[in-house]
C-alpha cells in the first residue's frame, strides 16, 4: 500500500522538444519583491551595442530558496568530479567579453 502511495505522489512532468533545446545565456539579472524573485536570463555578445533578455522566470520567495540550494548541490557534486569552478567577481556582474569586434 505504501508503494501505490508513492506513485500516486508522483509528477509527471513533460519537456517540449522546442524547451528542451535550451537557451543560452552568460548573465542573470535578479530582482525581488516582498512576495516574488524575478530572474531575467540574458546573452550578451560581443560588438552589439544590446543584450536581450532570453528568459524571465518569475518564484516565490520559498521556491527561490530551494532553486539556491538546489543549484550549492549541484554545483558542490560538479566540483567534486571536474575541480573548483572560479567565478572571480571583483570586476563586477557583468562577463568580460573580449576578443575582435567582428562586422556584419
Amino acid at each position: 500500500m505504501e508503494n501505490r502511495n508513492e506513485q500516486d505522489n508522483q509528477i509527471q512532468i513533460e519537456l517540449p522538444e522546442d524547451v528542451a533545446q535550451g537557451t543560452y545565456s552568460n548573465l542573470a539579472i535578479i530582482a525581488h519583491s516582498s512576495s516574488e524573485f524575478v530572474i531575467d536570463f540574458v546573452r550578451i555578445l560581443p560588438g552589439l551595442p544590446k543584450a536581450k533578455v532570453k528568459s524571465r522566470i518569475i518564484l516565490t520567495p520559498e521556491h527561490a530558496k530551494r532553486l539556491l540550494y538546489a543549484l550549492n548541490e549541484n554545483i558542490n557534486r560538479f566540483e567534486a568530479q571536474n575541480g573548483p569552478v572560479s567565478a572571480d567577481n571583483s570586476a563586477g556582474f557583468l562577463p568580460p567579453i573580449t576578443g575582435p569586434i567582428g562586422e556584419a
